[in-house]
């Protein structure tokens, strides 16, 4: 019989946190630790047979260690996030036929967002919760591509760019833009191809999807009309407390 397993990413540096939180997935927010948001939804959405719990360091697997869904196995990261998923791939025993990736600063995601993810991945072989971009999107030449400047803002990388920067922007049509998020599912088989054809790239992929890209299989999306946005500044914090409160309200 084929089984499902659901890799729960944790050993992220969090440098974009400034030092605000030592470690964003176990600092607190809205009474619970941030990695047990995802935890419960995966275990009440049953969709696991196993779990594969990545961790940063020693002091960081005793205390997720505490938290994790059963049955779990616990795996050191890599210096970055793809390496942190291949050797979490690596660990899976051979029956394990559909995997779950999912970005453990993500608290929001929700257990019947799980079963329907679970039940595309087994039609399509690959995808991955989304939502649309609502933004008005510009592109740059590429031959005028800003910079960020020390305070932040774009800066041009010509002088007649500097004087009339809009005359270089392009709308993208945003009917077709999508912002990815976690998890993201797929077929055990594709997801070690994908990743196999990321590492003779010898290039970063940003998300897992990425490496559908790679060896040209389609990657299906589940739209997320809910917020279910990432830590990864201190700013957002705030944010999520306040999404979880209201989840919280929902539910009671």
């Amino acid at each position: 019989m084929s089984r499902t397993a659901a890799i729960l990413l944790a050993a992220g540096s969090g440098k974009r946190m400034q030092g605000v939180v030592p470690d964003k997935v176990l600092a607190t927010v809205h009474g619970r630790p941030v990695f047990a948001y995802s935890a419960t939804a995966f275990m009440e959405s049953a969709i696991a047979d196993l779990f594969v719990i990545v961790y940063r360091d020693r002091r960081q697997m005793l205390e997720l260690a505490a938290l994790a869904p059963t049955p779990s196995l616990l795996v050191a990261g890599g210096r970055e996030r793809q390496d942190s998923v291949r050797a979490a791939l690596a660990a899976l025993p051979p029956d394990i036929a559909y995997v779950f990736i999912h970005d453990c600063a993500r608290p929001l995601v929700r257990p019947e967002q799980l079963v329907a993810l679970h039940k595309i991945v087994r039609k399509e072989g690959a995808v991955v919760l989304a939502h649309r971009v609502t933004d008005t999107i510009k592109s740059l030449r590429p031959e005028q591509t800003a910079r960020p400047n020390a305070g932040g803002t774009a800066r041009s990388s010509s002088r007649k760019a500097r004087r009339s920067r809009s005359c270089n922007l392009t709308t993208v049509d945003r009917s077709r833009l999508w912002g990815m998020e976690t998890p993201q599912v797929f077929e055990r088989a594709l997801i070690d191809r994908g990743y196999a054809a990321a590492a003779r790239r010898l290039g970063a992929v940003t998300d897992d999807a990425a490496t559908m890209e790679l060896i040209g299989h389609p990657v299906a999306l589940l739209e997320n009309a809910s917020p279910n946005p990432k830590l990864t500044r201190p700013a957002d914090f705030g944010y999520v407390d306040f999404l979880l409160g209201q989840a919280a309200e929902d539910e009671g």
